[in-house]
């Protein structure tokens, strides 16, 4: 008997499965992903981190992607009177400060004024930390007010971060993250010159002025000289 050819259809017919129809979606464009970005930091109060930022891509765009995009951002806006800047708390966009003159004809806001105790337990909590009440006296030269250091823990830009050992364990005081956003920094290390403080401190975010609660106390009452 003779061999006869097999009339089936060869095997080689069935491949390996095709990879998922979503491997084969194209990528976001480049420009749909500014204008996303650009949407979110433009309606956010507060700066956005670069995690939250790729929430918004659901996978879609890595992190290392995502600070891509937001240096490009950053270079297109560098013109405008709004720009986008990297702070302690993320990205975000704020006005110009040579702009800020002009919206504060038509705030209700006055621009804060702080007081020299304001100043002075701010500079030093900022450039000594941490620091506890009785370093700040120490250095100051004076006691303290209560409320000096309350108005500063009220406006975020200070707070307690544990209790030194020592006897009656006094509290110990640091700048926050957003004492940093107000300055449009990303860390202590970019801190200004101490006697530039208070010109940073003026462009800061238009809030409550902090003089009111520090000047508070009678000048006979806290803001004596400290004996010691």
């Amino acid at each position: 008997m003779n061999d006869q050819t097999n009339p089936e259809l060869p095997e080689e017919e069935e491949s390996p499965p095709a990879a998922p129809e979503t491997a084969l979606e194209p990528a976001l464009e480049l420009s749909e992903v500014k204008r996303v970005l650009e949407a979110a930091l433009l309606s956010s109060t507060e700066p956005l981190t670069v995690q939250q930022l790729k929430r918004l891509f659901a996978g879609e765009i890595d992190a290392d992607n995502i600070r891509k995009v937001l240096d490009e951002l950053k270079a297109e806006w560098a013109d405008r009177p709004v720009e986008l800047t990297s702070v302690a708390s993320g990205w975000r966009f704020r006005v110009k400060p040579g702009y800020q003159r002009f919206l504060d004809r038509i705030s209700n806001e006055k621009p804060p004024r702080y007081s020299r105790a304001v100043l002075e337990t701010l500079a030093i909590i900022a450039y000594r930390q941490p620091v506890t009440r009785g370093d700040i006296e120490d250095i100051r030269g004076v006691a303290v007010s209560p409320p000096t250091l309350n108005a500063l823990v009220e406006r975020g830009w200070v707070e307690i971060v544990g209790q030194r050992e020592t006897p009656g364990r006094p509290a110990i005081f640091a700048t926050t993250k957003k004492f940093l956003d107000d300055l449009n920094l990303r860390s202590l290390e970019e801190l200004p010159p101490l006697d530039e403080l208070q010109s940073s401190l003026e462009q800061a975010p238009r809030f409550a002025a902090l003089e009111a609660a520090s000047d508070a106390p009678p000048p006979d009452s806290t803001e004596q000289t400290h004996a010691g």
